[in-house]
């Protein structure tokens, strides 16, 4: 009885959890879809845009390291379900502004607001799966491009039907809808009264089994000296901003430069999510069986497919939507498939291969030096779309992509040379 209680209560966080992460979506997405309307409706410049981008994104990835603490304190029920009714409260009013510092400042509290959203289901989904994490971490993680094809499909709908100004309003809805459910049902074992694997829970924590504090003495500098952090963080900043490249911009580039209506550039630009959820469930898979483990390796050949993937869509973009399409999924799958190892696995074995507790140190150095390009892509496709031309975009997203596999090539080098030294001194 006891088994499949416990089962039922995973099941609901897994989903809970789930469905609250990529609801975040619904509230980020509609930006990169209305902003042909804002250009003609508003005439803001290609400039102003992607400063709306920043606007979202920079308090996003700055709050999340500098506020990840609240979960802690607070607990993640408490702290995820505040966050998304702030969202929610922050964007629903959107579109009945025309000023761009209010439409800024809207952005801005949403940013500051889903930066919690991530490490709180994180810790919410950590009290309930102790084994097996890689593998449901990796299922799990569908949320983030499943999210972003619901909240593109959603603001499309809404934007055809109704008018770009309401593409906001049902998704905060939706949101603020979660946020009561998550307050209601995101419950760890001891709030339920159960036990997990047999072990006694103390407000949530397993007291049984000391925990470690992470090595605080390791400045920024000394994580930078560690081997391969330098090149995963650039290669995660190069993987990133390309991919954010795509979402806040890829509808606009298939309306104005292709010509799609707005309708069908909203739902063609789902097709690089597409690819995401095929590479982010299968990727991790194929690299342990074909590459026996080597993720450096395997994650530099899939952005090297990555870039390929964005210079056939380049040369073939006028070839009709069938062509644009195969060539979006490819950049899709092998640019966010490779994303869970880049800030995930691999964090964790440079920590183990240092032989300190710094696994957390060097995830957040990683993810945090990653989410820059999702600040500064939006400024600068703005400059170059406004300055040169729309292919400006690819030569630019070519460019990253490139400079991204050669730093995880690099970084295989590294590894090896650190292999071959210790076998050395073994002998």
């Amino acid at each position: 009885m006891m088994f499949t209680q416990s089962l039922k209560w995973k099941i609901i966080i897994f989903l809970l959890t789930w469905v609250a992460y990529a609801s975040t979506y619904l509230l980020r997405k509609p930006l990169g879809v209305i902003k042909s309307d804002l250009a003609v409706e508003l005439s803001f410049s290609k400039t102003e845009l992607g400063w709306l981008d920043t606007a979202l994104l920079l308090p996003y990835a700055t709050f999340q390291v500098v506020l990840g603490s609240l979960g802690d304190f607070y607990g993640a029920r408490y702290t995820l379900s505040i966050c998304l009714l702030l969202s929610a409260a922050s964007m629903v009013m959107f579109g009945h502004w025309s000023a761009f510092h209010i439409f800024a400042f809207c952005l801005f509290l949403n940013g500051c607001a889903q930066s919690q959203a991530w490490p709180n289901c994180v810790k919410g989904l950590g009290y309930w799966y102790r084994d097996q994490r890689n593998a449901i971490f990796g299922i799990w993680g569908t949320c983030v491009f499943m999210g972003g094809i619901a909240g593109t499909g959603l603001a499309v709908y809404l934007q055809s039907q109704y008018g770009w100004r309401y593409a906001f309003t049902t998704p905060s809805f939706i949101v603020s809808v979660v946020g009561v459910f998550v307050f209601l049902f995101l419950l760890t074992p001891e709030e339920v009264k159960m036990s997990m694997n047999g072990e006694e829970y103390i407000n949530g924590v397993r007291p049984s089994k000391p925990v470690h504090s992470p090595d605080l003495s390791m400045q920024w500098l000394q994580l930078w000296k560690i081997p391969m952090l330098p090149e995963i963080s650039i290669a995660t900043f190069c993987v990133k901003i390309v991919r954010y490249c795509m979402y806040m911009w890829l509808p606009m580039y298939l309306h104005q430069f292709i010509g799609y209506e707005k309708s069908e550039a909203g739902l063609l630009s789902i097709s690089f999510e597409m690819g995401g959820v095929a590479g982010s469930a299968v990727i991790g898979y194929v690299i342990d069986r074909q590459f026996q483990g080597q993720a450096v390796l395997g994650s530099a050949i899939c952005v090297v497919l990555s870039t390929v993937g964005l210079i056939m869509f380049l040369m073939t973009s006028e070839l009709g939507m069938t062509c644009n399409i195969l060539c979006m999924i490819m950049c899709g799958t092998f640019n966010c498939g490779p994303d869970p190892i880049l800030s995930g696995t691999l964090p964790l074995e440079m920590g183990e291969m240092s032989g300190r507790n710094i696994q957390a140190s060097l995830s957040g150095f990683i993810n945090g030096f990653g989410s820059l390009g999702t600040v500064l892509q939006g400024p600068v496709i703005g400059y170059l779309a406004d300055t040169y031309d729309w292919t400006s975009m690819f030569h630019f997203m070519i460019m990253m992509s490139s400079v991204g596999a050669l730093a995880l090539f690099k970084a295989q080098l590294v590894k090896r040379r650190q292999i071959l030294s210790e076998s050395s001194t073994e002998v």
